[in-house]
């Protein structure tokens, strides 16, 4: 008998589907590594050294204190006692060590809870244009991605559709605010509105629909736009977090989960007890012990918020000058707009020609858009900006 192919599971096949057009891309991206002349536009990567207070907090723990200083670690207590604390004063909720699991960055945090609350063919709803790796993230463990879109204006939640799409299969709503790509921070109007429906969804399906709330741009926010989490107003509301964007320090895998204080206690207990078991299970889902032991040090170290506002303001405003559409964003370090001409790979084809990149619209299923993200230095958006102002003149005009 013949054997069937089974070099990848069908859950990997599905996983590297759903992410395909983003490694590509980042892969096109590699070849251009060491040339002085590109302007990089694209991830949240840094284009400067890092921050002091980064570098002073992970050079203080990297000697030795005791003999098991990088031993074992998995939710030590310090760490926790600090982000609960900080939790509490930041969203006023009442949190509590053991309500925080630490993990490597939002992406853990996120496996986490899926791991948590999800089951095999259950789905998660998520909105669009959204973050790129949630549906990969659920194909991996049997999940089934709901994409909603967002409002086509104003990028706001649209409950409407959030309810026509749950099912007694659904199992997660996500929401993610300040929003990648679209800068949106939702008012607390909006998420008690979202409460509102899950609570009577979960009711009308009779199974409760959990909420994961992904905040990693909680603290970068702009024009004192307030910030209320979902947890406030949803009591089944699980938060991920990463240090990686305040921090702008990627590569450094720092994040933690956080269950929701008003969750009523057997939840919460159930939750709280199952968390070691599952980040063991998921192949020691821990942060590093040097990054565990730098919590403390990192909780008010912060990207200079006053210089990125600098560079969202001249790039919006030169955009918008020649003529772009592009929104203003209340928070996260993105600028998202419609491409001119209305074809995504056209206008990036047209800017890397110039040696400018910036992310298709494409990768967020959205092919006539565009993001730019603004970690860049602010000579190099000065250096970009004749580019934008050339090629959106040409594709205006059809030529």
């Amino acid at each position: 008998m013949a054997l069937t192919r089974t070099e990848l599971s069908t859950r990997a096949r599905a996983a590297v589907g759903e992410i395909g057009p983003v490694t590509d891309f980042f892969a096109s991206l590699r070849e251009l590594d060491g040339r002085d002349d590109v302007l990089d536009l694209t991830f949240g990567n840094p284009h400067e050294m890092p921050l002091d207070g980064l570098v002073r907090a992970i050079s203080s723990h990297t000697e030795p204190r005791s003999v098991d200083w990088f031993a074992y670690k998995s939710n030590e207590n310090e760490p926790r006692e600090v982000i609960s604390t900080a939790l509490t004063t930041e969203l006023g909720l009442d949190f509590a060590p053991e309500d925080v699991a630490l993990t490597q960055g939002a992406f853990g945090a996120i496996a986490l809870a899926l791991r948590l609350v999800g089951d095999a063919g259950d789905e998660a709803i998520l909105p669009t244009p959204g973050w790129f790796c949630y549906a990969p993230m659920l194909r991996l463990v049997d999940m089934a991605p709901v994409k909603v879109p967002l409002d086509p204006q104003t990028y706001d939640l649209d409950l409407a559709a959030i309810e026509r799409a749950i099912t007694p299969r659904t199992r997660v709503v996500v929401v993610n605010s300040p929003a990648n790509p679209t800068g949106r921070v939702y008012p607390r109007q909006q998420l008690e509105s979202l409460a509102d429906l899950l609570e009577s969804a979960s009711v009308r399906i009779g199974r409760r629909v959990w909420l994961l709330s992904d905040e990693p741009y909680r603290r970068i926010r702009f024009d004192g736009v307030p910030f209320v989490s979902p947890a406030a107003c949803y009591p089944w509301t699980l938060v991920d977090y990463s240090y990686g964007k305040v921090l702008l320090a990627p590569g450094q895998r720092l994040g933690y989960l956080a269950l929701s204080p008003l969750l009523p206690t057997p939840e919460r207990d159930a939750l709280r007890a199952a968390l070691v078991p599952v980040q063991l299970s998921m192949g020691w889902g821990f942060p590093d012990a040097i990054m565990q032991y730098s919590v403390a040090d990192l909780e008010d170290v912060s990207i200079d918020l006053v210089e990125l506002t600098r560079k969202r303001d001249r790039m919006l405003g030169a955009l918008r000058s020649a003529g772009y559409r592009v929104t203003r964003p209340e928070g996260t370090f993105y600028l998202w707009g419609d491409a001119p001409g209305g074809d995504a790979a056209r206008f990036v084809a047209a800017l890397a020609e110039r040696d400018v990149y910036v992310m298709p619209g494409t990768l967020f299923e959205r092919p006539q858009h565009f993001r730019i993200s603004l970690t860049a230095t602010m000579g190099t958006i000065e250096r970009a900006l004749p580019a934008f102002d050339d090629v959106g003149a040409r594709l205006l005009a059809g030529r």
